[in-house]
């Protein structure tokens, strides 16, 4: 479908020859708000706050540069003919959320066993900050008109899109082509998983179940909203590699959950830990 839109710049401040890209600006917004959450929710299970904070300091850093490792891996052939320096340039796009994934989840194993407290009280407390930091950092995907689906049809505009805000299609509207915002279609996933986590915790679940249902919650939504994108990285075989991965979360997180139920482990329920009810 033709479109001719005004669109957002992608820079937020320029300071000099210094441009501060609203990328950076969303994703920083999106990790400062996870932690309010979950320094919130270590309270709620009297956890000290300053665990959650100090994991964060590590976390973050760790899984931002994981992403983007993750990212340059499966996209190198991109990177082969340009300036040294492309692979190392976060600010112009390109971290995978499998990838940040991977880098929180070792980094907060490592921290738990130096801390010498429970890894899964940690991830779940973390999971619904995660989800959101998700839900909110794919606008910075907005920003840089990236993470969208293929070639929008007029039918679709006209008989769904256009209820869409206009600041979000004209975004959309890609060097004369109007194309679909799957963006918009995983931030509203991701934060249907959010309040389904916010319920789940206060039923006082399994050490891990949250944890292990936003694994499963959010590779659900990642699956199908993965097979409407055209940036994927890697397909393997009729899957892009986001989708192959999404199962091996999926059935991973559900043997797990089935085995930690039934293995023994159901006492870890917080039981005899202090559980405030806000």
């Amino acid at each position: 479908m033709y479109c001719d839109a005004p669109t957002y710049s992608r820079v937020f401040l320029q300071i000099g020859s210094l441009p501060i890209y609203w990328y950076g600006v969303i994703i920083a917004a999106g990790a400062f708000l996870g932690l309010l959450l979950a320094t919130r929710e270590a309270n709620r299970l009297g956890m000290q706050k300053d665990l959650m904070v100090d994991l964060v300091v590590f976390a973050i850093p760790i899984a931002i540069i994981c992403a983007r490792i993750y990212y340059v891996i499966f996209e190198w052939k991109q990177y082969t003919s340009g300036p040294w320096w492309k692979p190392f340039a976060i600010w112009e796009g390109g971290i995978a959320i499998h990838g940040a994934l991977i880098g929180a989840v070792l980094t907060a194993i490592i921290y738990a066993k130096a801390k010498k407290v429970s890894f899964w009280k940690l991830a779940d407390i973390a999971a619904p900050s995660l989800i959101l930091g998700q839900a909110i950092g794919r606008w910075g995907n907005f920003m840089n008109q990236e993470a969208h689906g293929g070639a929008m049809t007029e039918y679709a505009y006209t008989h769904f899109h256009q209820f869409v805000p206009d600041f979000i299609m004209n975004q959309m509207c890609i060097d004369g082509i109007m194309y679909y915002p799957t963006f918009l279609y995983e931030s509203i996933w991701d934060l249907l998983v959010l309040i389904f986590l916010l319920v789940l915790r206060r039923k006082n679940p399994l050490k891990g179940v949250v944890f292990l249902s936003y694994l499963i919650a959010y590779s659900i939504g990642r699956f199908f909203i993965e097979g409407l994108r055209t940036d994927s990285l890697y397909i393997i075989g009729s899957l892009r590699t986001a989708q192959v991965i999404s199962i091996v979360l999926i059935l991973g997180a559900a043997i797990l959950m089935i085995y930690r139920k039934f293995s023994g482990l159901a006492d870890e329920r917080y039981n005899g830990e202090k559980v405030l009810k806000k």
